[in-house]
């Protein structure tokens, strides 16, 4: 998968805010940084579909080569990842990560015929949510209340949602902004190292230069008008 933006341009009202004409390729990350108000909230916003007045963009945005341009948000395969975790509180981390698993897949056994989907089950979707716990070494959680995790655990679980959405792209909203400096630093390296793993273009938008750093990708510094 491969995230392009063509000669995309954004406004408010009629004020540029900036212009990019990048493409992110499959487990790169292209950093963002600059202050508050210059765009970078609304870039996000452009590519998952939810830009609204007084905001807009002129250009195409590609994702995998599949204009999504005036495509509605939930059919983008955007994830966001932001500031706070955003769990469903009244679930267990099991039940949050299940909520965004897909309601059906592909049916492997028909992939050399005619490709078909099938409904899982959920026993299916709670196997699916073990397993994926148990790739980052997680699976002690599946069954606490998400209220009673620490900080960096909620911030794992939210990535892990994130990513059971099977999305194309994920957008990083200063997702470690709020975290404690020990957990920030062991945050950066397992979230990117998730990302990179899965081949998924990522944009990361931040005011730090630590997550720039441990982004290991190209930067872009956007100033405000």
């Amino acid at each position: 998968m491969t995230l392009k933006l063509d000669k995309v341009s954004l406004f408010r009202y009629t004020d540029t805010l900036f212009s990019l004409d990048e493409e992110i390729n499959p487990g790169e990350v292209l950093s963002i940084m600059g202050p508050s108000g210059s765009g970078k909230s609304t870039l996000l916003n452009a590519i998952a579909g939810q830009l609204t007045a007084p905001f807009s963009m002129k250009g195409s945005i590609y994702i995998n080569d599949k204009c999504i341009n005036g495509m509605p948000a939930h059919n983008r395969g955007v994830g966001v990842l932001y500031q706070d975790p955003l769990l469903f509180e009244h679930m267990t981390v099991g039940q949050n990560i299940a909520f965004a698993l897909p309601s059906n897949m592909l049916d492997k056994a028909s992939i050399h015929n005619a490709p078909s989907k099938k409904t899982l089950s959920r026993a299916q979707r709670d196997q699916r949510v073990t397993e994926m716990l148990a790739e980052v070494g997680l699976e002690s959680l599946q069954h606490r209340p998400v209220q009673t995790l620490s900080g960096g655990q909620q911030a794992r679980i939210a990535l892990l949602r994130t990513l059971a959405a099977a999305p194309n792209v994920v957008l990083l909203d200063e997702p470690f902004s709020k975290l404690d400096a020990a957990t920030k630093t062991q945050m950066r390296t397992w979230v990117f190292s998730q990302l990179k793993a899965r081949g998924l273009p990522t944009l990361l938008v931040t005011h730090d230069s630590e997550d720039v750093e441990a982004a290991q990708g190209r930067l872009i510094e956007i100033e405000t008008c």
